[in-house]
């Protein structure tokens, strides 16, 4: 009977050791910082932003940037292969609180590593680049390519958004910054916190 206590004691430990301990740079999945969004593409049904919440596109990535249009609020997607599209705002739009990361752009998608696909929400501006307590405060917007890369023209890394925002190309540094979301399908809800 002691035996088997010691042995369950121990069993329990390793499980804790390999579960709460980890080996080298290891970096938080996801960012502290607050970005607020939620978009119901049920009623606005911009195509652009439904490529990149359809689970069986993966690899399709959409950045999301506010506007104004005739003198209302809007916002303009753009996916990683070219293709634009502007909705304005609704009523209901007008009344959430908005917060698109730390300059105003996001950029949303289902990566295509992983079954099932994961569904990432990533900070427009390049992580090593972009300096928010520094003064003034420069963008160092990230550029999308068809192969799901965000690119840098600063400091020239690439992040594969297929992968967590992982650096593939350039010198070391910061992943991209990576915030909770969620999608509904093509034509639901995306949101972002």
């Amino acid at each position: 009977m002691k035996r088997t206590a010691r042995l369950l004691v121990a069993a329990a430990s390793l499980l804790w050791a390999l579960t709460f301990s980890s080996c080298g740079d290891v970096q938080n999945e996801y960012t502290v910082r607050t970005a607020y969004f939620v978009f119901d593409n049920s009623v606005h049904q911009n195509i652009v932003l439904s490529s990149a919440m359809n689970i069986n596109a993966p690899g399709t990535f959409c950045k999301v940037k506010p506007t104004m249009v005739s003198g209302a609020r809007a916002y303009v997607f753009e996916n990683n292969y070219g293709q634009t599209e502007t909705s304005v705002e609704n009523a209901i739009d007008q009344r959430r609180t908005v917060i698109l990361g730390y300059n105003n752009s996001l950029i949303v998608g289902f990566g295509n590593l992983d079954m099932p696909a994961v569904f990432y929400a990533y900070d427009g501006e390049c992580p090593n680049c972009f300096d928010p307590q520094k003064l003034p405060v420069h963008s160092y917007p990230l550029t999308m390519t068809g192969a799901g890369l965000a690119v840098c023209s600063t400091c020239q890394r690439e992040y594969n958004m297929n992968s967590g925002g992982n650096i593939v190309k350039g010198d070391g540094g910061d992943k991209m910054i990576r915030y909770r979301a969620s999608c509904t399908g093509p034509l639901g809800t995306l949101a972002v916190n």
